[in-house]
């Protein structure tokens, strides 16, 4: 969708959620942002106001379905939601010793049912008006199972098969979904991270190659494109090669 005036965005307080407000914000716009850290989310909020933009700032967790709809529900009352982004995300955080039960758990909480609890509530609206845009942050780690990270990739693999779903599902209602799926992108998840991460980019370029992929209406949006073409390669492996491929790779922090 090109120039979308009303926004939602989840995990808006840090990261790419934070530079896409950014990208957004405008003369005219309407900015609904949410995220777990009031402070963060405050000053992101204030930012996007000095560029013009009206915005609406909730401090929320995306794994509480009935807050997450009550925030959307009232965002999109005070104006029509052109587009969606679920974007809040964690990884596991071990410092390389792997993911455990516990971590594994609240992965999927956040990274999967986030999007559904952030999804569903838009759907309705979009689909009642015959048009609208919503946007599932995926990840290159969700293209293949890294043994590294394995509650990361499955959780991100979950959502991206996902929104090419929904997407042939809802684009004869005039909604189009976009699985978004970035390389290493300065973030909250990045700085943990202490092993080469290849074609490393900053928030904001991200968030202009996400817009420009959005603004095009596919079905996805993959990106570095070099990182991209070498997952898919190593997709092309045989299982037993692939794992054992992968497994030489570091644990992700």
């Amino acid at each position: 969708m090109k120039n979308p005036s009303s926004i939602l965005i989840t995990g808006a307080s840090s990261g790419i959620g934070e530079a896409l407000a950014r990208e957004y914000a405008r003369s005219g716009a309407f900015l609904a942002l949410s995220g777990r850290d009031r402070a963060r989310l405050d000053d992101v909020a204030e930012a996007c106001r000095g560029l013009g933009a009206e915005v609406m700032a909730r401090r929320a967790d995306v794994t509480d379905r009935d807050a997450m709809a009550d925030f959307i529900r009232e965002a999109d009352a005070r104006r029509p939601l052109d587009l969606v982004i679920a974007n809040a995300g964690i990884s596991g955080g071990s410092g390389g010793m792997g993911e455990t039960e516990e971590q594994t758990r609240a992965i999927f909480d956040v990274n999967v049912t986030g999007v559904l609890n952030t999804v569903w509530p838009a759907v309705e609206p979009m689909r009642e008006r015959g048009r609208g845009q919503i946007a599932v942050v995926s990840s290159i780690a969700g293209m293949n199972a890294l043994p590294g990270a394995p509650a990361y990739s499955a959780s991100k693999a979950a959502v991206k098969a996902y929104a090419e779903a929904l997407n042939g599902w809802l684009r004869r209602d005039g909604v189009t979904v976009t699985a978004i799926c970035p390389g290493f992108v300065k973030s909250r998840i990045t700085d943990r991270n202490d092993f080469p991460m290849p074609l490393f980019m900053d928030a904001p370029r991200a968030a202009r190659i996400i817009r420009r992929g959005l603004e095009r209406g596919g079905v996805s949006v993959v990106f570095p494109r070099r990182l991209a073409f070498a997952a898919w390669l190593i997709g092309l492996l045989p299982p037993g090669l692939r794992v054992a491929l992968l497994s030489r790779l570091p644990k992700k922090g």
